[in-house]
């Protein structure tokens, strides 16, 4: 008697047990989604009697194409333990059913990342079983990308939400970033993105071979999420001006930007940022299994020429000029993965700096990464990938020169080696504090260890000098002055003048007589000097070590039309001193934008209508109108929400959101009743009523169009 089973048995994927085990659950969908090195159970029946566990063998498989399933291809049979981790196996699991079998599956910690085809070789023929994602596992030991500390990795793998620190080093603020990394589509769509990559396109097996080892994964995606070189996720723009597509503070998290490029046909999304450009990357990096966060440098600088200094140009008036590749940024964005670098020895495990921002070519393309972090800190600029720029962004030295347009002539003024990465900031574990990080990039500024590791950088990079400032040209004559050019309100706010207090001391023993040429620029959080908004000279007298401070204004009338979506303005004072020695005093101002308010109606329940309230008053001297609510929260908004319909604003008028229901439903809607707008959103299974009042606040903003221009607020 010969038994019966069918040739394709039915398969269960114990989804919900798997998920909770790998920690994949948030996952939406039924195709099943595991970590690789980690046992993954699956039960076959086969309509009849189960087959002898020995008769059984299994294939895996990888890649988007059937060429690439012959070249990935692994069998493996059904043994009586389980593999030690460096293959594919199965062993039988518990008991079934009659004509079921329980098997249990391992996959290796060197396993390339993707999805998989699963198939079945029994004495009737072979069978496809369906599909699996695989990922990487920071919850195994032996995965490159292990993270021993489950604070951590809730944090850096399993979070949908963070904080983005920008402004600049002495005023710094924040805004929440909805990651979403477990949203519909989302993993579809990272495995689009490495199935798009150049390297992909070059050679599709190399490729998928590679996706095993994190370096490689988040190098190439580094590449990808910038559209410079490969039509990737997003387009840079620094211009100001961001007509054609949506301007970059616009953007409140993830998903719709990569929903928006998928739906596109793989059109590159107008525009982003560098902070854009590191909140889609910590999605792709966390929704495909290695740890990742975001960090903030403030006065970061872009060294082109890896020099190890950037050089900053004003012209006689005090004018800032564009004639220098190099630049400092108010702030930068860049990420930072966690995993282990065998390339380079256990000593540079750990955070490795990632950036997707387009600044600089590397190896041909706009990528950058896997910097060790351990590497930059000791001056280790020599070593694989892209170490100089990193080093230089927290720890390059700062060159100021005048310029004369008309004779070509530069006069080194300043030169200093403290400002620059002043701050650097992430957000805290389990809090939305901000931890600064800066003593993890480099020892402490005017240190001797600090200048130390310098000196070994600039050696490494042929430098042939202590300090690299020294090869640009003759030491700047000490002007014996110093200044400060800064807000007189802690907190100046879009809409009003800006006071600001310019403050002046003479050091040396003498009495010293000087012009200070005034002016001040709209700026890009880069550097990037817009438009001129106000200029003004100064004669003064300082007695020995006297100091004076002099009141200026700007007035909105002359940087309302000019200010970005940024809202900085760059005053400088060119100090010409009589006896023909310069100093500049420089200063930014970010402005505040106007508040929101929120106020949640009652206590917050899952499963039930959430009443909230936003108010807003238009704090501006002039009328606005097409005010717009942006809503984006994963589980808690199906999707991003623009909508709401205010008319106009008067000066000082209140605009009421009022009594807006969060619901139970198919996702978000505008409902109107009476004069005010309600707003209706899905709320997922499983949020903590904190959550939910929080999200609220972080995640709801507001874009005001005036007769002006837009301002994000």
């Amino acid at each position: 008697l010969v038994p019966v089973f069918a040739a394709v048995p039915k398969i269960d994927w114990k989804r919900k047990a798997n998920g909770s085990a790998h920690h994949t659950e948030q996952y939406p969908g039924t195709e099943l989604v595991v970590r690789r090195a980690q046992l993954f159970y699956i039960s076959l029946a086969f309509g009849g009697a189960a087959p002898a566990p020995g008769s059984l063998t299994f294939t895996v498989e990888t890649g988007s194409t059937s060429a690439l399933h012959q070249k990935t291809r692994v069998a493996f049979g059904i043994s009586s333990a389980a593999p030690s981790g460096g293959s594919w196996g199965a062993v039988q699991d518990s008991p079934a059913a009659s004509g079921s079998l329980n098997i249990a599956i391992s996959s290796p910690a060197s396993a390339a990342i993707g999805r998989y085809r699963l198939g079945i070789k029994t004495n009737a023929g072979a069978s496809h079983l369906g599909t699996f994602v695989l990922l990487f596992n920071p919850w195994a030991t032996g995965d490159d990308v292990f993270m021993g500390n489950d604070a951590e990795r809730k944090e850096y793998v399993l979070s949908e939400f963070g904080v983005v620190f920008v402004g600049s080093a002495d005023r710094i603020s924040s805004f929440g970033w909805n990651f979403g990394q477990f949203q519909e589509g989302i993993l579809d769509i990272c495995l689009d993105i490495l199935d798009r990559s150049l390297s992909y396109r070059k050679d599709p097996t190399a490729d998928v071979r590679r996706r095993n080892d994190p370096k490689y994964v988040g190098r190439v995606l580094s590449a990808m999420v910038n559209s410079n070189d490969d039509r990737g996720v997003l387009q840079g723009n620094w211009s100001g001006n961001y007509s054609g597509g949506e301007s970059p503070s616009s953007w409140n998290g993830s998903v719709d930007i990569l929903r928006k490029w998928k739906d596109s046909g793989f059109r590159p999304v107008l525009y982003g940022q560098c902070w854009v450009f590191a909140g889609v990357l910590t999605t792709v990096l966390r929704c495909l299994g290695i740890a990742a966060r975001m960090i903030s440098n403030f006065n970061s600088a872009h060294d082109t020429d890896r020099s190890l200094t950037v050089d900053e140009y004003y012209d006689s008036s005090g004018n800032p000029l564009n004639i220098a590749s190099d630049s400092v940024w108010n702030f930068h964005v860049w990420n930072e993965g966690w995993f282990v670098r065998p390339d380079l020895g256990s000593q540079f495990n750990g955070w490795q700096i990632l950036d997707a921002t387009p600044q600089e070519r590397s190896t041909g393309i706009f990528q950058c990464g896997p910097a060790s972090l351990t590497a930059i800190k000791e001056g280790d600029v020599d070593l694989n990938y892209d170490c100089p720029f990193v080093y230089a962004e927290v720890n390059a030295d700062r060159v100021t020169w005048t310029y004369d347009t008309n004779t070509g002539k530069k006069t080194k003024v300043y030169s200093e080696t403290k400002t620059i990465g002043q701050n650097t900031s992430t957000k805290a574990v389990g809090s939305y504090a901000r931890q600064d990080v800066t003593n993890n990039y480099k020892y402490p500024e005017g240190s001797e260890k600090e200048r130390t590791v310098f000196k070994k950088a600039s050696e490494k990079l042929n430098l042939n000098t202590f300090n690299a400032i020294s090869a640009k040209g003759p030491e700047a004559v000490n002007p014996n002055l110093s200044g400060t050019l800064k807000s007189k309100s802690p907190e100046p706010k879009v809409g009003q003048d800006v006071d600001l207090v310019f403050t002046l001391k003479n050091l040396a023993s003498e009495a010293r007589s000087l012009t200070a040429k005034m002016t001040a620029w709209s700026i890009v959080y880069n550097g990037k000097p817009i438009h001129e908004v106000w200029k003004d000279s100064l004669a003064v007298t300082l007695g020995p070590q006297e100091e004076k401070k002099f009141p200026l204004k700007i007035s909105y009338a002359e940087y309302q039309q000019h200010l970005t979506p940024d809202n900085m303005i760059r005053a400088t004072a060119l100090c010409q001193l009589s006896e023909g020695t310069e100093a500049v005093v420089e200063g930014d101002i970010t402005l505040s934008n106007p508040s929101v308010t929120l106020k949640v109606l009652g206590q917050a329940k899952v499963d039930q209508p959430l009443k909230v309230e936003v108010v807003f008053t238009n704090p501006l001297n002039e009328e606005v109108k097409d005010c717009v609510l942006q809503a984006e929260g994963s589980d808690l908004l199906a999707e991003k929400l623009k909508n709401w319909d205010t008319g106009s604003l008067l000066p000082n008028e209140q605009a009421l959101m009022g009594r807006g229901s969060i619901l139970w439903g198919e996702g978000p809607v505008l409902q109107t009743e009476g004069p005010t707008s309600h707003l209706c959103a899905q709320l997922g299974p499983g949020w903590l009523l904190t959550w939910l009042a929080w999200m609220w606040e972080l995640m709801a903003t507001f874009s005001l169009s005036c007769l002006t221009g837009e301002h994000l607020v």
